[in-house]
């Protein structure tokens, strides 16, 4: 039987993707405990009822303290696995060989890393693996061949990136023999340069937006899907403010705040249905461990669909503080 792809799944419906940075303690050497594995179990739960089963990992998070505790709540609940997709990431080092952060998509580098999350993880494949970061010193036909001996070994099942651009992907993908089936960029009502850089063309606040022009674009006609991390915009416009907001992230606040009570929802589900709204088919990650405020996020879906296109606007160009061009 053919195994459903992300993408495939994401066309039949928008859905939102659980991510699990914030499981497993301190980032720190200090082993997780207990209460970190209660914590995962909690966080799990509240996704599965708020009607998520896509869970987002990476080798790296809290030292594979993330990965590790996840894997245990999957030791203790029959049929968990089969309930849920599973994705991690693999190609950034942290604090190893003198550097702080160095990347690493070489051939051994992603098979020892992903056997690793495995065992972590204690399940004998994940659904997607993504490549975190680019590796300047990467050899695509290299990765190429990783990718495909783990297919091969059914410990992978397909492949995704993350922080790529759309020439990047290309490059890639010439040598891949399985489609790319996601790509995870960073990407909410703060973090717009995804969105500014679409209508900024031959303006020059363009200048003031690096993101790598045209990659919704491709990601759209390669059928990529897109997954936002940072996507409840770090807590910016749903209860945890900076010290000092700017003026637009006040007024977007108290947007956000008022377009949540008139709709008789969160304020999570409004930031979230917002990102939805948008016809790229983004597929919002949810960074919190909270599970009062993930149970917040499970109106999303039903927010894009009710969105009006002037209410969207007024989001946007409040959140930039300034009219479009």
């Amino acid at each position: 039987m053919t195994t459903p792809s992300l993408n495939q799944d994401l066309n039949r419906t928008q859905e939102l993707i659980y991510g699990c940075m914030g499981l497993g303690g301190s980032w720190s050497a200090e082993p997780y405990a207990s209460e970190h594995v209660g914590q995962a179990d909690a966080a799990i739960n509240a996704a599965l009822d708020s009607g998520i089963t896509l869970f987002d990992h990476a080798d790296i998070y809290r030292g594979g303290k993330s990965e590790a505790v996840f894997g245990e709540v999957l030791a203790i609940t029959p049929g968990l696995r089969e309930r849920i997709r599973l994705q991690t990431k693999c190609g950034i080092r942290l604090n190893e060989q003198g550097l702080e952060t160095h990347y690493d998509l070489s051939r051994d580098g992603i098979l020892e890393r992903v056997n690793g999350s495995l065992k972590r993880l204690k399940t004998e494949y994940v659904d997607v693996l993504m490549l975190h970061r680019p590796d300047p010193l990467a050899d695509p036909a290299e990765v190429a061949s990783a990718v495909g001996q783990l297919m091969q070994e059914g410990k992978v099942r397909q492949v995704g990136v993350s922080n790529m651009s759309a020439q990047q992907i290309e490059v890639l993908q010439d040598h891949l023999e399985t489609p790319v089936v996601a790509n995870q960029l960073e990407m909410s009502l703060l973090k717009r340069a995804w969105l500014e850089s679409t209508v900024l063309v031959n303006h020059a606040e363009a200048l003031d937006h690096s993101f790598p022009h045209g990659t919704l674009e491709f990601c759209g006609r390669q059928g990529i899907t897109l997954q936002a991390y940072g996507a409840l915009a770090r807590g910016h416009y749903t209860g945890a403010p900076p010290e000092s907001p700017t003026p637009a992230e006040a007024a977007t606040a108290a947007l956000v705040a008022e377009m949540a009570k008139a709709k008789g929802t969160t304020r999570e589900a409004i930031l979230l249905g917002w990102l939805m709204r948008h016809p790229a088919g983004i597929a919002p990650v949810i960074g919190t461990a909270n599970p009062d405020r993930i149970r917040a996020c499970a109106g999303a879906a039903h927010v894009a669909a009710a969105m009006t296109r002037a209410e969207w606007y007024r989001l946007w160009v409040t959140a930039r503080g300034s009219n479009i061009p």
